[in-house]
C-alpha cells in the first residue's frame, strides 16, 4: 500500500453494541461504501481487478467491542482532512464512528508491522453466570503471571496445537467488581505472535467466562517511545469533536 507518490491516511475508529457480531469482511465493505459516499479520491491497485488501497489493522474477534481501531487508506491526492470523521462515521452502519484521522508520512510502516501491544477491559463471570469475588479473580490473575509457562490450545487450519504465551502477557489488572462480574485490565504484546482475549480468558483457568470485550488500546513502541498508532508517523492529526 505504501508508496511515494500518493496521499496515505490513517483512520481510528470505535465498534460498539450490535455491530461487534459483524466479522471483518463485512466491516471493511462498510468502510469502500463511506468511502464511495463521501467520495474520497481512493487509490487503486493495478490488474484485471483494481481494489481500493486499503489495509486494516489487527484482527478484532467477531462479538467483541474496541475504542481502538485502525486502518490506512491510500489517497489519489491530498484532501482537507477537517471534517472527515464527521463524515464517514454519518455513511457507516450504526455502532462504527471514526475518532480520528492523521495524513501518514510516505512509507509509515503498515499497522500489522508497526502494533507492538494491545489493551483490552475484560469483563469476566463465573460459567454459571453468577458474579465472582474479585480477590478470586486477583488471585487467579497472579497465579498466571507468576507462572514460568502459560499454555493454552490453538487450531490452525483444522489442527490443534499447543502454545506458551506466557512470554505476550505483560499484566492482567483486576480494575474490581461491575453489575456483572469483575472487570479486568490486560496488556499483551503482538509480536513475534499475538495473543487473543480468548487465549488470556483460557489461562486464567475454567473458573471464569467471558462476559464482555472491550479493547481499548493499541501501541507502537519504538526506541523507548509508546505512541498510539494515529500519533506514530503523523503528518498532521484531526481528532473527533466530542459528542
Amino acid at each position: 500500500m505504501r508508496g511515494d507518490s500518493g496521499f496515505p491516511v490513517r483512520m481510528r475508529y470505535s465498534k460498539r453494541g450490535k455491530v461487534r457480531f459483524v466479522g471483518h469482511r463485512d466491516v471493511a465493505r462498510g468502510f469502500e461504501r463511506a468511502f464511495r459516499i463521501v467520495e474520497l479520491p481512493l487509490a487503486f491497485t493495478l490488474g484485471f481487478s483494481p481494489r481500493p488501497k486499503v489495509s486494516f489493522g489487527l484482527a478484532l474477534s467477531v462479538g467483541h467491542e474496541s475504542d481502538a481501531e485502525f486502518l490506512d487508506v491510500e489517497l489519489r491526492e491530498p484532501i482537507d482532512l477537517d471534517g472527515l470523521p464527521e463524515a464517514l462515521t454519518g455513511a457507516l452502519p450504526e455502532g462504527i464512528v471514526v475518532t480520528g484521522v492523521a495524513a501518514l508520512a510516505d512509507r509509515a510502516p503498515a499497522l500489522q508491522e508497526a502494533v507492538t501491544a494491545v489493551e483490552w477491559q475484560i469483563e469476566v463471570t463465573a460459567p454459571d453466570g453468577d458474579a465472582p469475588a474479585p480477590f478470586v479473580v486477583a488471585r487467579l490473575a497472579a497465579a498466571t503471571m507468576a507462572a514460568p509457562s502459560v499454555r493454552v490450545l490453538r487450531t490452525r487450519k483444522g489442527r490443534e496445537t499447543e502454545a506458551d504465551i506466557r512470554p505476550a502477557l505483560r499484566r492482567i489488572d483486576v480494575l474490581g467488581a461491575s453489575e456483572h462480574g469483575v472487570r479486568l485490565e490486560v496488556e499483551v504484546s503482538t509480536q513475534p505472535v499475538g495473543v487473543r482475549a480468548g487465549e488470556v480468558l483460557a489461562a486464567l483457568g475454567d473458573e471464569l467466562a467471558e462476559r464482555r470485550v472491550l479493547r481499548t488500546g493499541q501501541w507502537i513502541e519504538r526506541g523507548g517511545a509508546r505512541l498510539e498508532p494515529l500519533a506514530a508517523d503523523p503528518r498532521g492529526a484531526v481528532e473527533a469533536r466530542a459528542s
